[in-house]
């Protein structure tokens, strides 16, 4: 969804100061990041995981002897889970990339045009590896934000500790696990999401780490 926005939004760039087309299309992705987890979790109960027991089943019917679709759809998983953190991290991905490619200089798009370039191979060959520094940080950035999701996956993956390779199964992130049962948590067991909870600080500092390191190669090039 993210490949699709960043290869329409360069469309309403503005140049020299002025956009060349008007829409509300930007504004509508941007409005995706102004909504609470909250609620993207009681979409996800109410609204996405009946939308997905179908295409869940199926998957398992048809591709059920690969170990990814190997247990059936049972509402609450990794498969909703997924999906709600594809669409929560979609408006971080596409403004970061828009204003990686709205800051390239208008010579770019014209110099294209002027050799003979459609409007999308100038998109594809020439816009986006020029900001692909900016995009990858805006992926990277995006990741570090759904690893840390709680409220919106806590509702939606199952809160499941038993380890299963199945997108389709019940499931538990370190995030959720701290959420369900740090309040109730005391001795040993507190301590062992003390732990845990400095593992997800460590993954996303490598994250970020491994983000600034990809940017910097990019930079290079």
């Amino acid at each position: 969804m993210s490949a699709i926005a960043q290869g329409y939004l360069p469309l309403h760039f503005p140049i020299n100061g002025k956009s060349s087309k008007t829409g509300c299309s930007p504004f509508l992705v941007e409005l995706l990041a102004a909504i609470p987890s909250i609620v993207y979790g009681l979409w996800g109960i109410y609204v996405l995981i009946p939308f997905l027991k179908p295409i869940g089943n199926w998957l398992h019917d048809n591709f059920a002897y690969l170990l990814i679709f190997s247990t059936r759809y049972i509402r609450p998983g990794m498969l909703p889970a997924g999906a709600i953190l594809a669409i929560m991290i979609l408006p971080i991905i596409t403004v970061i990339s828009r204003d990686s490619l709205a800051s390239l200089p208008s010579e770019l798009r014209w110099g294209s045009y002027g050799v003979g370039s459609t409007r999308w191979q100038t998109i594809f060959s020439i816009l986006i590896p020029a900001a692909f520094s900016g995009i990858v940080s805006g992926i990277m950035l995006a990741l570090g934000r759904a690893l840390g999701e709680t409220m919106a996956v806590t509702l939606v993956i199952g809160n499941s500790n038993n380890l299963n390779l199945s997108v389709l199964a019940p499931a538990n992130t370190i995030a959720s696990l701290l959420a369900n049962q740090f309040g109730e948590a005391s001795g040993l067991q507190r301590a062992s999401l003390f732990y845990a909870g400095l593992i997800l600080f460590v993954i996303t500092l490598i994250v970020n780490m491994l983000a600034e390191l990809i940017v910097r190669q990019v930079k290079k090039f």
